[in-house]
């Protein structure tokens, strides 16, 4: 029997790693569980639900680190939780490895085994572990309702008595989970919505959306392993500007989605851009943690520039706890039966998803691109 700790998280983080659900679910399939107290506050989950699925509720959160055999968590640990944890234990979270060096060399020196959820392979077999696009998909939703909050007009085409109001224009930058979720909702809300993204493969999949698909003259299929865009050349983005440029000065509302795993966020609404917006328009950057696509966004911050709101808040998934904790929870829940089946520790590096995600096991760091960088900076 496996001994699962859900830990807390840093102030400002409304998720949890396990609701009431999942921690049944795991001590049915022969685990015991315990939950930091008020650990699920921020999810609108109170102890008491936790108590009643069968968890103990642990106000020594040190040592339910140090008891554990595996600890679940939403974000990184620092490197004090790290080193708080037994050897050989396992932690299961968003790692983001090669931001958080420090954490990854406290938890190779505990000889822990560390499951990176954002390494989680992209194949059929681990989509039910697929923790960034769940996360990524109530991001996207979340987005568009931004938007939505900050124009000083309607979404949907409107038939009134005194006139009729002609519907929102939104552009959406990048057609992964985010922005393909951002187009089903705008589209929901009534919006024309037009879509960039240097994947030729996009191009079905928005218009089956309903949107339109921005057409770049000579594209080229810019796919990546996994799904992910590839970076493009500088002559591609230029004509990719010239072309979304035309839709985002004439827009209501600009969503940006585009990431490119391990890079910094492509710049594709300059500053100039902003100026020529109209007034009142609105521009939403979910690339803002990885530097922006927009020019002018202001990290953790909603600002007013040129006229426009720029929205360049964090973490939109804690925006909506209840059900970004419920499809994370699940996410790990996938990760718990693959790492310990029925209670038993088991860690195979013949599975592709173990090979792919465990970033540290038995002291050493196994991911090569981390350890060159671990080694640089020491």
């Amino acid at each position: 029997m496996a001994t699962v700790f859900v830990s807390n998280e840093a102030s400002g983080e409304t998720r949890v790693a396990a609701t009431p659900e999942t921690v049944r679910r795991m001590i049915a399939e022969g685990n015991s569980v315990a939950v930091a107290a008020g650990a699920g506050a921020g999810a609108h989950f109170p102890d008491e639900a936790y108590a009643a699925a069968g968890a103990t509720i642990a106000t020594d959160v040190a040592g339910a680190w140090a008891a554990a055999d595996l600890v679940l968590k939403v974000n990184p640990p620092t490197p004090d939780e790290a080193l708080r944890l037994k050897e050989g234990a396992v932690l299961a979270s968003f790692l983001y490895p090669l931001s958080n060096l420090p954490a990854v060399g406290a938890l190779a020196s505990r000889k822990a085994v560390a499951f990176a959820l954002d390494r989680v392979p992209r194949i059929s077999r681990a989509q039910a572990m697929d923790a960034l696009s769940s996360q990524a998909s109530i991001a996207g939703y979340k987005a568009v309702l931004l938007a939505a909050d900050h124009l000083p007009r309607v979404m949907p085409l409107m038939m009134t008595a005194a006139g009729t109001l002609t519907p929102a224009r939104i552009v959406v930058l990048g057609a992964g989970v985010a922005g393909l979720q951002a187009i089903a909702t705008a589209k929901r809300l009534g919006a024309v919505v037009e879509v960039s993204d240097v994947r030729s493969a996009a191009k079905e999949q928005v218009e089956s959306l309903g949107a339109r698909f921005i057409s770049v003259e000579g594209a080229e299929d810019l796919s990546g392993a996994g799904g992910y865009a590839k970076e493009a050349s500088e002559e591609f983005l230029r004509r990719q500007q010239i072309e979304v440029r035309k839709r985002i000065v004439a827009a209501d509302a600009v969503i940006t989605t585009a990431l490119v795993p391990g890079r910094k966020a492509p710049r594709l609404v300059t500053s100039d851009m902003v100026r020529d917006m109209r007034p009142g328009s609105v521009i939403v950057d979910l690339a803002v943690e990885q530097g922006g696509n927009c020019e002018e966004s202001e990290d953790g911050r909603v600002v007013t520039k040129h006229g426009v709101t720029i929205v360049g808040l964090r973490n939109l998934p804690g925006l909506v706890p209840v059900h970004a904790s419920e499809v994370f929870s699940r996410n790990l829940l996938e990760v718990v039966r693959l790492l310990f089946p029925k209670g038993v520790r088991t860690v195979d590096l013949a599975d592709e998803i173990i090979a792919g995600a465990v970033v540290t096991l038995e002291g050493t760091v196994r991911a090569p691109d981390v350890a060159e960088a671990l080694a640089k900076a020491s």
